[in-house]
């Protein structure tokens, strides 16, 4: 497969496009309007041979309700001066976000592609890259540091995760840290929230926000935490 790595701009896009239809979409947040490149059809991505390996599903590849909600809150922060990591960036909306707030942002990933994908969103619309990072929860990278903020949007929709994202949560997290999570009632939902008060972090607030567009209707949860 042909290699990503140093390229920028329209020979990125190219090259994605190479590998899969694509196509470019404007996502309205706030008072801000983003174009996002990204796969035309995410069910085209599937990978029988990924799926077997640890059933991996190309999830990045969808705009979810939770990351425009996420997004919309990043918007909101005072990010100058403070360092923000992204657990699982999909297609770049809150890495883009985050990085128009003023956060000096590390995305991170499970695909490749969307980590590509992401640093090609960030430079159409802000003319910047984040750094990024190929990123495997079941072994989180010793040398990945501490952050000022981490965000996660949508990540809770398998079991094991309640207890993988909050433990990746703590160690990435600086000790007067601030982790937000967005979550529209994924399955584990419940277990992550106990997992995190036996690891030593509280949740200090949450809003609700309602989301609709056409048949889709979620209310999604912006879960603030810190340690205890």
């Amino acid at each position: 497969m042909e290699s990503l790595i140093g390229l920028t701009g329209d020979e990125l896009d190219a090259a994605l496009s190479r590998r899969w239809t694509t196509a470019t979409e404007e996502v309205t947040v706030g008072e801000s309007t983003w174009a996002l490149f990204k796969p035309a059809n995410a069910d085209h991505l599937i990978s029988e041979a990924d799926y077997v390996l640890d059933e991996r599903l190309p999830y990045w590849a969808d705009l979810w309700p939770s990351s425009r909600i996420l997004a919309a809150t990043l918007l909101r922060e005072q990010g100058a001066g403070r360092s923000l990591l992204e657990m699982g960036c999909g297609l770049g909306l809150a890495t883009v976000a985050s990085m128009q707030a003023g956060f000096d942002v590390t995305a991170t990933d499970y695909y490749d592609d969307a980590l590509h994908v992401t640093r090609g969103n960030a430079a159409r619309n802000l003319q910047r890259e984040p750094t990024v990072r190929l990123v495997n929860w079941r072994e989180w990278p010793a040398d990945l540091g501490t952050f000022d903020v981490v965000i996660a949007a949508d990540v809770l929709y398998e079991k094991e995760y309640a207890s993988l994202v909050a433990e990746c949560l703590v160690r990435a997290l600086k000790p007067d840290g601030v982790a937000l999570v967005a979550d529209p009632g994924r399955l584990a939902l419940p277990a992550f929230r106990e997992r995190i008060e036996e690891l030593g972090l509280r949740i200090e607030s949450v809003e609700k926000v309602k989301y609709e567009a056409g048949v889709v209707k979620q209310e999604v949860q912006i879960m603030r935490l810190r340690f205890a």
